[in-house]
């Protein structure tokens, strides 16, 4: 891999299952730094990546401010995490990247994409601001659980322009919500269930704009969460390396 960041692999015994969690990330060949900000915590199941808006140093204040922050409140809040303790920390996510930014001319701004596993396990949570996404594989099939917040999904979706136009090129890179929006937009935040043989993917757009559907199946399906995290950045790299790529994997078993 070219200059690239590996986080352990986590294994956490819940109630109703065994989860297994790994990460990853990749500065790619076109910014010579990563922008890129994962999180796979050490004792608590769940995960989260940011990717910040641009290559200065708005960009790294924003992961820099957004991740830690949604790490300690997630842990602060626990075991009472829930829809409403989420909200409550996606909004003090947008407080801390405004203050990051308060005062400088670069836009300082990022994505978020988070999953949160309750203690019990079967229940899990999905926080999401931007265009990094969150994929569930079950049963061999590969679904996107999450929408970018991009002018170029709505052009798409209500057929403003085609899929491969110059004008929905553009609008990929107009997020229509993010950290440290001017005003401050909530999360989508989605319930979601686990069970056993589920593998999620978090990712960046490094990794879901440069890997196909059916290289991220396949790896998905075939390899350990670690081995699918080097697969991927590995496919990301082998398609140009255009954009730093982060992913992190999560897989379900049955509770040991």
């Amino acid at each position: 891999m070219n200059r690239n960041e590996s986080h352990e692999p986590r294994r956490f015994t819940l109630t109703d299952l065994t989860l297994e969690v790994a990460g990853g990330s990749v500065v790619g060949d076109r910014y010579r730094d990563n922008y890129d900000v994962l999180h796979v915590d050490a004792t608590l199941p769940f995960a989260v990546v940011a990717d910040g808006m641009g290559d200065g140093e708005g960009s790294r204040r924003a992961g820099a401010a957004a991740v830690p922050t949604f790490a300690a409140l997630v842990r602060e809040a626990w075991p009472e995490i829930g829809a409403d303790r989420l909200r409550t920390v996606v909004d003090a996510v947008q407080a801390a990247v405004l203050e990051a930014g308060r005062g400088r001319p670069q836009l300082t701004g990022c994505t978020l994409t988070g999953l949160v596993v309750e203690p019990e396990g079967g229940q899990g949570w999905v926080v999401q601001l931007g265009d990094s996404r969150a994929y569930r594989l079950r049963d061999d099939l590969l679904e996107l659980a999450t929408i970018d917040h991009t002018v170029a999904w709505l052009g798409v979706l209500h057929g403003w322009y085609p899929t491969d136009s110059p004008a929905a090129a553009r609008a990929r890179y107009q997020l229509t919500r993010y950290a440290g929006h001017p005003a401050a937009p909530e999360a989508d935040l989605l319930a979601v269930t686990l069970r056993p043989g589920d593998t999620w993917l978090l990712c960046t757009d490094g990794v879901s704009d440069q890997v196909s559907y059916h290289v991220m199946q396949e790896a998905l399906t075939s390899s350990e969460p670690a081995d699918a995290v080097r697969t991927l950045l590995r496919a990301s790299l082998d398609a140009g390396g255009i954009d730093n790529a982060s992913a992190i994997v999560l897989r379900a078993s049955p509770a040991r």
